[in-house]
């Protein structure tokens, strides 16, 4: 009795498996894994006004310390938006794939050191360079030996949230 119920079964059982796993379909962790690593260069991106405001910024208080300004590099910015859209899209803030998107940066320009600073739920770009500024870490980034950086700024259309990234690169 029980051989021929699992004979009768088991097509049931492989034809549910066939169905519900798709070797075709990938996740989408996989997906932004390989655009992070793309090496193909972005040259265009549209900064918006907080985008500009938080450059102006950080390079301003780079430079009340005497150290040199950091020039913008569209690339950077569009990987930091992608970064932007994955948190958005996971609702989390975090440096999730920041091996991917460094070594893109690595590839794409030449980068000899990368690092990254994200904040969420600020109102204005000030609010969140004062946070990063009251972090060490942040801090330490904003501050660092760096040539180069983007920034990007996005709004979860849902809540209304801005969440931001800023990478750095040395070059």
């Amino acid at each position: 009795m029980t051989a021929k119920m699992f004979r009768a079964l088991l097509p049931m059982a492989l034809l549910f498996a066939m169905v519900s796993c798709s070797s075709d379909s990938e996740s989408d962790e996989q997906i932004l894994k390989q655009t992070a690593t793309s090496t193909s260069l972005v040259e265009n991106y549209d900064y918006d006004a907080s985008e500009l405001e938080l450059f102006n910024l950080i390079n301003a208080h780079r430079q009340s310390l005497n150290l040199p300004a950091l020039l913008p590099i569209n690339h950077i910015s569009y990987k930091s938006q992608e970064h932007n859209e994955y948190m958005i899209q996971h609702n989390v803030v975090n440096h999730d794939l920041f091996e991917e998107r460094s070594e893109n940066l690595i590839q794409v320009l030449g980068a000899v050191r990368v690092s990254e600073n994200v904040a969420y739920n600020y109102n204005t770009p000030q609010a969140a360079v004062n946070a990063w500024l009251n972090s060490p870490g942040h801090k330490a980034n904003i501050e660092g030996n760096f040539t180069h950086f983007g920034i990007s700024v996005s709004v979860d259309p849902e809540s209304g949230r801005k969440y931001y990234t800023n990478m750095f690169i040395k070059k």
